[in-house]
């Protein structure tokens, strides 16, 4: 199988609800106009004051010292993993983390570190599980250096770690020797969700970042936030990894607007999530689980039809795009381009295509 995405497939009707991802929305009318209007310079310098703002806005909510302006979600994770590891070492993260399913065993030909998988519900890793999983410190067994947790939990559903359970386990790795770092590309949907704010969510991780491209609707950029130290170490590692940029500012802009227009609007998203899944859980076959925020998952094993076959039927015969993420789990992700009109359209579509596929 190639690696590079596919051509457009020119057969296809026009798209009329897109569900595949978050990272599918496009920068509204308003964010475009800040993009254009943002002051920008030369980010490698120093000299970007649109990105300046951001990183100093974006530690100030984080309750960090410092942050750096990246291009990427993956690309935080990575920095985050080369700054705080060293060939040889392991870092601790949930059997469905991001950095173990998604990112293309980067951690291990990057860092050269071993991911170790915890198990747990929802995506998320009990302190009973961790403390289960330390090693003592030996010279003959792999230095455990980092702790991962994911907020929200993609492949948890969309699962928000109650705050509880993300400061005991950071606690424990701490008390291990161990740095911590929060992987938080859906971080304002747990923090719309769960009321808490992001300083206190993030409180006990020594690095977090936030994802811009996701709910928050910008086109690209993530902010990675740390001790002053930590973010001065991670400056190499984004030269090294071409990282660093010029005339950023514009994306920053996008970035900034989304903070100022797109945080509370995220329950939207949650509550359409909700009102999908329920439609969903009305249909015979279909298992669905019940959303935290955002993404819904249902399984199509009770349909004898697998999830990628009704994602690509879904698309060909009604316009509707899904994503599969396993052969019988299929994955909804709400977001600001999708409306309750989208909802129901969508819903209408999924019962078209399945009632055709039982009477065949």
């Amino acid at each position: 199988m190639p690696y590079a995405p596919p051509r457009p497939d020119p057969t296809l009707p026009p798209l009329r609800v897109n569900l595949f991802s978050d990272t599918q929305t496009k920068p509204t009318a308003a964010m475009r106009a800040a993009m254009l209007e943002a002051e920008v310079g030369d980010e490698q310098r120093g000299e970007d004051p649109t990105i300046t703002l951001l990183c100093e806005r974006m530690a100030a909510l984080l309750g960090k010292e410092a942050a750096m302006f990246l291009p990427s979600g993956t690309m935080c994770n990575e920095i985050a993993i080369l700054t705080h590891c060293r060939p040889g070492d392991a870092v601790l993260a949930h059997e469905t983390a991001h950095i173990l399913t998604a990112e293309g065993g980067a951690p291990a030909a990057l860092a050269g570190v071993q991911v170790v998988g915890l198990p747990g519900k929802l995506g998320q890793f009990s302190p009973e599980t961790l403390r289960e999983a330390l090693t003592p410190h030996s010279r003959y067994a792999l230095s455990q250096r980092l702790l991962v947790s994911e907020q929200t939990s993609n492949l948890g559903g969309g699962s928000v770690w109650p705050l509880a359970e993300l400061d005991a386990v950071a606690d424990i790795a701490h008390a291990h020797g161990m740095a911590t770092h929060m992987d938080g590309a859906r971080l304002m949907n747990a923090v719309v969700a769960a009321g808490i704010s992001p300083r206190d969510m993030a409180a006990g991780y020594d690095s977090v970042w936030l994802d811009f491209t996701k709910g928050l609707g910008a086109p690209l950029g993530a902010v990675m936030a740390g001790s002053a130290a930590f973010i001065d170490a991670a400056w190499r590692w984004k030269q090294r990894l071409g990282g660093a940029l010029r005339q950023g500012g514009m994306c920053a802009a996008a970035c900034l607007h989304a903070l100022d227009h797109h945080v509370e609007r995220l329950a939207d998203d949650h509550e359409n999530a909700l009102a999908l899944a329920r439609g969903l859980a009305q249909i015979p076959g279909l298992g669905v689980e019940l959303p935290q925020t955002n993404l819904v998952f249902f399984d199509t094993a009770g349909l004898g039809l697998e999830a990628e076959a009704l994602s690509s039927r879904l698309r060909r015969e009604t316009g509707v795009l899904i994503s599969a993420m396993g052969r019988f789990r299929a994955r909804a992700c709400l977001h600001l381009d999708v409306s309750r009109a989208d909802v129901d359209l969508a819903l209408a579509a999924i019962r078209q295509v399945i009632a055709t596929t039982e009477r065949n």
